[in-house]
């Protein structure tokens, strides 16, 4: 990346400015703008988050707010209510108070002296829902948004219920929250007030996967701010932008086929990053964008930002299986619409094992063809990785042959012509099962000629949501039923020489958690099928396009690594007891932030085991410890939560404990059973 200092526009900082909301709570802001906005008010862009600006993303949002400053804007960042230095307890994700204090924040920016009344919005994963959420109750000022890594369906397609299956990303995202929610403010803004600021977030906090285990249905509570319940509500313009190793893949393609607004798509092949920061690689000159797109619809320029396609994707070679990439090899393409003509999708049935060509007609033209079977064993998905990548420690998935051992298997021919994919895959089955609650995981991998199996993409479903998602209905067990598995967004493109392969399994542990019983799954050949959304490999790629510029941004903030950082991700199984273990450790060591003086330590550690094929014996377990130091102040904040499930039920366990000086001063437990709801 390429840090720059001399910018268009002198800019200073504000480090703590208060935002008074309508019920008395003051929240906590950092500002960037031109000097010359005293005089002269230019547009603000707002990033609201609940990650604690003045530590734990100030190295990132030193990056990015000064660079668009720099370019006339005033970039103001806000910790949510209840984190940070702001007052208040931070309950849960995407309350109606969080979106209502983000109308009250944009119409405070809209009066200050040095704004010219016109705001934008932008963020990556909670600050992109929070920008999209917000366009969507229409607040006068807002002009438009940038948005990275985001959902608009917070049931189907987030951390929580993948295709109406429990992730265990759900376990893993509410034990962060369970933290970040509880750490301290910092004495030094907010002075003698913290502890009690401190203990009324510890005291008024709970584990956030009890509230979200409550809900294993499509109800009203994902209902609210999932922005796909009315797409016409956004009347702002878009740029939208994720990556193919993002667990959010799917939502750009969607927004560019619904909205009716001005609107751009940007997918790459990065992880859960910002695209200026982007692994894999390679990384763009995001920034650039994002002041082109600002100066478009914030200032009114004529800049071409709408010119060029509407959708640019890195259409992703071949590689051999890894955990992670320093580069993902490809190309940009770019297509004019959403969805576009350039995409074709071609159904291909499966047969004997075999994915036949499209427009091959089946085994049995009556729809009677063989049937195949396959009951998997919890050992598929060791190999799965993350739901959403973040490239550390690495999380993507492994080489799929010894998961496949556990599948069912179908390969095309050896292609002997280029073949590439744009969109989403989608599976569907004639199938019966064995029990009243099934799932289907669908993967789908690039084999190279020596065998090794590179995931592409994949899709969970649990069977009782087979009449849509949310319209739950158990299964009869030996009924014969039609269901449709969708596969993630992605681009892809397969080589001569190589297969293409589905592979089937009925659990996909511990990435999914898995029904209540082992599962024999049975499918019927002959109108069974896969369908790709192919992209012909003449088709143009919307040449001449405007290249991407080199990632720049503005220097970050000094920090200086006390204690090392440790990251581990570990597959073990036990031949004597038949436990197996997935085990993982993102500790950041300690880092002191030099114009802070704070020093800060992060370590969570995530474990899911299981015993042989006993489906009841899975659980999750995922503890965070976090520490603040500075001179004689000594604040540390240890969660730990377990999920564990039989037949019919659901068992949390939850503990928190906060310690000043070493000496614990606050603790609590939770011990909760919920009930399994065709789960």
């Amino acid at each position: 990346m390429r840090f720059l200092s001399n910018l268009p526009c002198e800019t200073k900082e504000e480090d703590h400015v208060t935002i008074p909301m309508g019920d008395g709570t003051r929240l906590s802001a950092r500002i960037w703008r031109p000097t010359s906005s005293d005089e002269e008010p230019v547009p603000a862009v707002l990033e609201y988050i609940p990650y604690r600006k003045r530590d734990l993303t100030s190295v990132r949002d030193s990056i990015h707010h000064p660079y668009i400053a720099g370019h006339g804007y005033a970039c103001v960042r806000v910790d949510l209510r209840g984190t940070g230095e702001s007052e208040g307890v931070l309950r849960d994700e995407y309350l109606e108070q969080e979106q209502a204090d983000a109308e009250e924040i944009l119409a405070w920016l809209a009066e200050q002296p040095w704004c010219d009344g016109t705001t934008g919005m932008m963020g990556i994963s909670w600050g992109a829902f929070a920008a999209l959420q917000v366009a969507a109750r229409q607040p006068e000022s807002l002009r438009a948004i940038v948005i990275a890594s985001f959902t608009d369906d917070r049931y189907a397609d987030d951390m929580h219920y993948m295709g109406g299956a429990l992730l265990s990303d759900n376990l893993a995202e509410a034990g962060t929250m369970f933290a970040y929610a509880t750490c301290p403010p910092d004495p030094v803004v907010v002075g003698e007030r913290w502890r009690e600021m401190w203990h009324e977030r510890l005291e008024q906090t709970r584990p956030w996967v009890l509230e979200w285990l409550r809900h294993q249905r499509r109800d009203d509570y994902w209902r609210h701010a999932s922005v796909c319940e009315d797409y016409q509500a956004v009347r702002c313009p878009v740029l939208a932008s994720s990556g193919w190793a993002d667990g959010y893949s799917n939502a750009v393609t969607r927004l560019l086929g619904h909205l009716d607004v001005p609107r751009k798509g940007l997918i790459g092949p990065w992880s859960h990053k910002f695209p200026h920061l982007g692994e894999p690689g390679p990384a763009i000159g995001y920034l650039q964008e994002v002041v082109r797109w600002w100066d478009h619809w914030l200032k009114g320029a004529d800049n071409g930002a709408m010119d060029g396609p509407m959708l640019r994707a890195w259409m992703q070679d071949s590689v051999p299986p890894s955990t992670s990439y320093e580069e993902r090899p490809g190309r940009w393409v770019g297509e004019p619409d959403w969805p576009s003509p350039h995409v074709e999708p071609a159904a291909h049935p499966l047969t004997r094992h075999r994915i036949g060509a499209a427009g091959e007609p089946p085994a049995d033209e009556a729809g009677r063809g063989g049937e195949l079977t396959v009951q998997s064993p919890l050992s598929v998905g060791q190999f799965a990785g993350k739901w959403a990548s973040y490239n550390a420690p690495p999380d993507l998935p492994y080489d799929q042959r010894e998961e496949d051992g556990g599948s069912m298997v179908f390969d095309t021919d050896v292609l002997t012509e280029p073949v590439e994919i744009l969109g989403s895959p989608s599976v569907e089955l004639e199938l019966s099962v064995s029990e009243p609650v099934a799932m289907v995981a669908a993967r789908l991998s690039d084999v190279a000629p020596d065998g090794r199996a590179t995931r592409v993409t994949y899709g969970l479903l649990n069977l009782t949501h087979r009449d849509g998602i949310g319209a739950l209905e158990p299964l009869e067990p030996g009924r014969r039923y039609r269901a449709t598995v969708q596969l993630n967004g992605v681009a892809q493109a397969f080589p001569p020489g190589h297969r293409i392969r589905l592979s089937l399994s009925t659990s996909y542990w511990p990435l999914a958690w898995p029904p209540p019983r082992p599962v024999l799954l049975t499918v019927y050949e002959g109108s069974s099928t896969l369908t790709l959304p192919l992209r012909g490999t003449d088709e143009p790629d919307e040449a001449p396009q405007r290249p991407f510029g080199e990632p720049e941004g503005t220097p970050p903030v000094a920090t200086t690594q006390l204690h090392p950082p440790e990251m581990r991700w570990d597959v073990t199984r036990d031949l004597v007891g038949y436990r197996s273990a997935l085990e993982i450790v993102k500790d950041a060591g300690t880092v002191r932030y030099e114009d802070t003086g704070l020093d800060v330590h992060r370590r969570a550690y995530e474990r899911y085991t299981a015993v042989a094929d006993d489906f009841t014996s899975v659980s999750g377990e995922s503890a965070w410890t976090m520490r603040f130091r500075r001179d004689d102040w000594d604040v540390r904040v240890v969660t730990h939560t377990v999920l564990r499930s039989s037949e019919t039920e659901l068992f949390v366990d939850a503990t928190l404990d906060g310690y000043e000086n070493d000496r614990r001063v606050f603790s609590r437990t939770w011990n909760e059973t919920l009930p399994r709801d065709q789960l």
